[in-house]
């Protein structure tokens, strides 16, 4: 490590202090953002004192004037001073995706972030010890049958929906365009969800008809909870692990392979590829590692959140190719989007 920093990094370590504080940052917008901070200034017509945004949040105003003054340290919020007095306003980023009005708000991913998965990185270490999910010591719930866990109460199901919608509002336009998919006319994605990639699909090719295909209780969830577009898109109910598959020219596996062991990952790609006819592929949806293993760090903190939290990893362009390969798929294509998400599409 000591040969990549500089002079001034080994006199004073800089970097890694900042590191050490990630945490504080992290914890610090996931509470802004479960006591409705960016809601209330968004809906403000001007700029509002610690006092009163305290007032109308039921908080205490010093530790919300602590909250507003690191939010504009990392300038999410702005501040200007009126008479002695500092008034607090948001910024176009945290308006467009902290706050929960918003087309493009990021509000479900940060709650389930904050209420899920940070309580599962404090047992980071057992993860690492036992190489398993930490589930049982994080909630008291088995952690061998990991979508029974994720799915344990509507409300826990429905945080993870609200993840993926979040996902795919950042990320969707270009992973379903990162690849000419026209020509697939019929379009299956398998555990898709709330449908918000499906309805991403839908506007992208408006001439494919496209499925979702997911557990009865989550096809039930989406269709109540989650705004559902006039996209032509529908929805069916099944388990692609235990039953069989709708027909289709093209699966869609977005955020799926990664959550599982290799075992179960090529037993699923093996049943699309004997379900698919000749031209018919699988487009995977996923981070992808380099192959040197130094990066992305985005991806590699993925790949640990699969230890602590499912059965799975993140995996190298080659991993998947080798795994695609191995159940019957041929000519795989890889493209980076330069977002958080990439795509691999391979044809049988």
């Amino acid at each position: 490590m000591a040969e990549h920093l500089s002079q001034s990094e080994l006199d004073y370590p800089f970097k890694l202090l900042e590191y050490f504080i990630g945490f504080k940052v992290s914890k610090m917008i996931f509470s802004a953002c479960e006591l409705g901070v960016f809601d209330l200034l968004l809906k403000s017509q001007e700029a509002m004192s610690a006092q009163h945004v305290a007032q109308e949040l039921g908080t205490s105003v010093d530790g919300m004037e602590r909250l507003l003054d690191a939010l504009v340290g990392i300038e999410i919020l702005e501040v200007e001073r009126a008479e002695g007095t500092a008034l607090y306003s948001s910024t176009d980023v945290a308006n467009l995706y902290l706050a929960k009005g918003s087309g493009k708000s990021l509000h479900d991913m940060i709650i389930y972030r904050s209420q899920t998965i940070y309580p599962l990185w404090n047992n980071m270490v057992d993860a690492i010890r036992e190489g398993k999910n930490q589930y049982e010591k994080t909630f008291g719930l088995p952690s061998d049958e990991v979508f029974q866990a994720i799915y344990r109460s509507e409300e826990e199901m429905l945080k993870f929906m609200g993840l993926m919608n979040s996902s795919w509002v950042l990320d969707g336009h270009d992973v379903v365009t990162a690849f000419d998919l026209s020509r697939f006319q019929r379009i299956v994605d398998l555990g898709g969800c709330t449908g918000a990639l499906a309805n991403e699909m839908a506007r992208a090719y408006p001439t494919s008809f496209i499925t979702v295909f997911d557990l009865p209780e989550v096809v039930e969830a989406a269709q109540k909870h989650f705004k559902q577009e006039d996209s032509g898109v529908t929805f069916q109910s099944g388990d692609f692990f235990r039953g069989e598959i709708p027909s289709a020219d093209l699966y869609v596996l977005a955020r799926i392979i990664h959550g599982w062991s290799e075992e179960k990952c090529l037993a699923l790609l093996k049943k699309i590829y004997e379900t698919c006819k000749p031209g018919g592929g699988v487009l995977l949806v996923e981070a992808l590692l380099f192959e040197n293993r130094r990066g992305p760090l985005m991806v590699q903190l993925f790949s640990l959140n699969m230890l602590v939290q499912a059965e799975g990893r993140e995996r190298t362009p080659s991993e998947y190719t080798n795994m695609l390969n191995k159940s019957g798929f041929r000519n795989v294509q890889v493209c980076r989007t330069g977002k958080s998400y990439d795509a691999i599409l391979a044809i049988r």
